[in-house]
């Protein structure tokens, strides 16, 4: 998921509400824990450098973590808490957004091998009835389509209405303990018409992803999270990873989450509690540096799927939204430099993530922003994979 779009669009019409945290006048010097040695250490310079200027340009509180053939690097630089300057924890979970759409796809794909669905299957096939009116007709749509979104099915998180019930600072004060149900959600994308017949087009849609949740509970009998907890989550050891469902907290390690819901007087508001039920299977997922690192690495290295399954996964469509190509819930980009990165990005109310790796899975980062203002996630992986070496 990804506020900027959709906080931009209406924040002509906010007014604010009074009470919120004033921004930050000084940042704190960066941290770093490594088992490296110092001459390995100095390899991240460009790294920790790129950190600390996103954090000059604005940004609250970096936390990163890079995996590759010399171990693992942890960094952070910024504050966690804007009230008590506390630092941010180099092991901080976090909403990761959008992310949640790589674990969805895979708990598909892992479906597909076990030849329990076609992801060439019509979306009426499992959910009959469920996409259809003003134009949409799920007799017309394919798994597949879902999850690379070139199904054309509207997203439901562009709704007018829906954006100013939570990306506001009053309705979201007023919606942040809301629980949103799949049906609600649907009934909000089908009122509008499609973007684009099915197939003909690529136009990012994160009711394609909450479709893909209830594929999988069609499928399975049970839950999104418990299949993505049963397949991905406790093979891997992911242990600070979870579906929050509708809980609203972000357990500890972690930091505070702010918003400044891009409003002209840039004040500063505290969103770290909030119902994600509203993001779904399409962005819900909780997580930390160290586990995504681990999943995107265990994934392009074929250890999470069978070489099929992962080979079509791969096969992507130009997205000029990620700067890159989109596959089946995941996206390649080309740094400058000419290294490709395979992963995907979130955001959410005051939280902004990347999660990457190389094409054999052996250099990976993870950053995370804890507010959803912030730019510089480009910087910085530019940095790790294109910068010393």
């Amino acid at each position: 998921m990804s506020m900027r779009k959709e906080l931009v669009g209406i924040a002509a019409a906010v007014a604010v509400a009074a009470g919120a945290l004033t921004a930050p006048t000084a940042v704190a010097a960066p941290t770093e824990r490594q088992a490296r040695t110092e001459q390995q250490t100095r390899t991240h310079d460009a790294t920790r450098k790129a950190m600390d200027e996103v954090v000059k340009d604005g940004v609250t509180g970096v936390v990163v973590q890079v995996a590759d053939e010399h171990g693992v690097w942890k960094a952070t630089a910024g504050v966690g808490n804007l009230k008590t300057k506390q630092p941010r924890n180099a092991d901080d979970r976090y909403r990761a957004g959008s992310i949640t759409k790589t674990f969805i796809a895979t708990v598909l794909l892992q479906l597909a091998a076990e030849g329990r669905l076609s992801l060439d299957d019509t979306v009426d096939k499992w959910l009959p009835g469920v996409v259809r009116g003003n134009g949409h007709d799920g007799r017309k749509i394919t798994v597949r389509q879902l999850l690379n979104h070139t199904s054309g099915i509207f997203d439901y998180t562009e709704d007018g209405a829906f954006q100013l019930a939570i990306f506001l600072p009053e309705t979201f004060a007023e919606n942040r303990y809301r629980t949103w149900t799949p049906a609600e959600l649907m009934a909000i994308a089908m009122s509008h018409r499609p973007t684009f017949a099915p197939g003909t087009s690529w136009s990012y849609s994160n009711t394609n992803y909450l479709l893909a949740g209830l594929v999988i509970k069609k499928v399975t009998g049970n839950s999104y999270g418990d299949e993505v907890r049963a397949r991905v989550i406790e093979p891997l050891g992911l242990h600070g990873t979870y579906m929050p469902g509708t809980d609203p907290t972000v357990p500890q390690p972690s930091s505070r989450a702010y918003s400044n819901f891009f409003t002209p007087t840039g004040k500063i508001y505290d969103v770290t509690e909030m119902n994600p039920s509203w993001a779904n299977s399409a962005g819900e997922i909780i997580s930390n540096p160290g586990d995504l690192n681990r999943f995107y690495s265990a994934l392009l290295r074929g250890e999470v799927l069978p070489a099929k399954q992962l080979a079509e996964m791969k096969v992507t469509f130009p997205a000029p939204l990620v700067e890159g190509d989109y596959g089946l819930g995941i996206y390649v980009r080309k740094l400058t430099c000419g290294v490709e990165v395979w992963g995907h990005g979130g955001g959410l109310h005051g939280s902004s993530s990347e999660a990457v790796t190389t094409a054999d899975g052996k250099h990976s980062l993870a950053l995370n922003f804890n507010d959803d203002w912030g730019v510089g996630s480009t910087k910085i992986m530019e940095a790790e994979f294109c910068g010393d070496s």
